[in-house]
């Protein structure tokens, strides 16, 4: 009786934490993913509106130019990962809305990184067209609110394509390894809402998690206290995500697709649990560099980590 009534005050107590109103990113996500809070509640609201004027999600907009790119005009993947995809894959993430700085950034991915054909690409090369990119891009289009504009449609047409043609056991759209593909491609399929899960976006949810069950994290290279920034990067608690999944987006997307009861969910939740705290949070091991902003202390308790570990065990 005594340690469930620790357990109860434990997780009381990280979830005053994760609710606190200095990190409204945390705090909106943990209103809406944890606590089930509709996007009408008034917290939830207030605590969106707050995001884009605090770090990080503030750093990450002031690096932005008036035209709506980041670091130059043009396809913007490169560099890693200052460039303008991945700030829009972040500042999803981080819980954004709709606002002018992202319309501009969108609106900017749709003319230069977009082509005839729908895809998004990663460089001039007619054939580096990676489905994790895209994946990753259409999931953050479909969070932030754009996911019924016309070039985000035509993106998912060519990733319906594309899978069709080439599988996703590990494929760019001409063959080429992209090791992040299901899990991405997942990602983005759970981000469509039910009104428009057409048989399209199922068949490729079903593909991508048979996939990810045949293909789980390789935990086993990794140490359940590995120091700071140690774990290789495959195995590693990260945030924000960039264009590797990481164990716990593994476990969400598995969970979400409807195969937590698989024995080889089993492994990965244990592991999971491993890595919490003794304060009943989980640390930051990786961030993707260089960045416009920081996310915490590597080995320290973080809120997004948290929040992600708390969300993949609780589905």
């Amino acid at each position: 009786m005594v340690s469930v009534v620790r357990e109860v005050r434990a997780r009381d107590s990280v979830l005053a934490w994760l609710l606190e109103p200095s990190n409204p990113s945390a705090r909106t996500l943990t209103l809406t993913e944890l606590l089930g809070r509709p996007e009408d509640d008034k917290d939830v609201a207030i605590s969106r509106t707050a995001i884009p004027g605090a770090s990080p999600a503030r750093d990450v907009l002031m690096a932005q130019y008036p035209q709506g790119y980041w670091m130059h005009p043009g396809i913007g993947v490169s560099p890693r990962y200052r460039a303008t995809v991945w700030q829009i894959i972040f500042l999803a993430q981080l819980g954004m809305t709709r606002t002018p700085p992202l319309e501009r950034a969108v609106a900017h991915l749709f003319q230069a990184n977009q082509r005839e054909d729908g895809a998004f690409r990663a460089s001039k090369q007619p054939g580096d067209t990676p489905a994790c990119l895209n994946g990753a891009l259409l999931w953050a289009l479909e969070t932030l609110g754009f996911g019924q504009a016309g070039p985000a449609q035509r993106a998912w047409s060519w990733l319906a394509e594309t899978v069709h043609k080439y599988g996703l056991a590990s494929t760019y759209s001409d063959g080429l390894a992209c090791p992040s593909g299901a899990a991405h491609v997942l990602w983005a399929t759970g981000a469509v809402p039910e009104d428009r899960r057409d048989p399209m976006v199922e068949q490729l949810s079903q593909r991508a998690a048979e996939v990810l069950l045949e293909n789980p994290p390789k935990i086993v290279l990794a140490e359940s206290n590995s120091p700071a920034e140690g774990a290789p990067a495959a195995v590693a608690l990260t945030f924000p995500l960039a264009h590797r999944a990481d164990p716990l987006q593994w476990l969400s997307l598995i969970a979400e697709a409807g195969h937590s009861a698989d024995g080889r969910v089993r492994g990965i939740r244990r592991w999971v649990k491993e890595k919490m705290l003794p304060d009943g949070t989980w640390p930051l091991e990786r961030t993707p560099k260089p960045q416009w902003a920081t996310y915490g202390a590597p080995g320290a308790g973080n809120k997004w980590v948290t929040l992600r570990a708390l969300r993949a065990l609780a589905r």
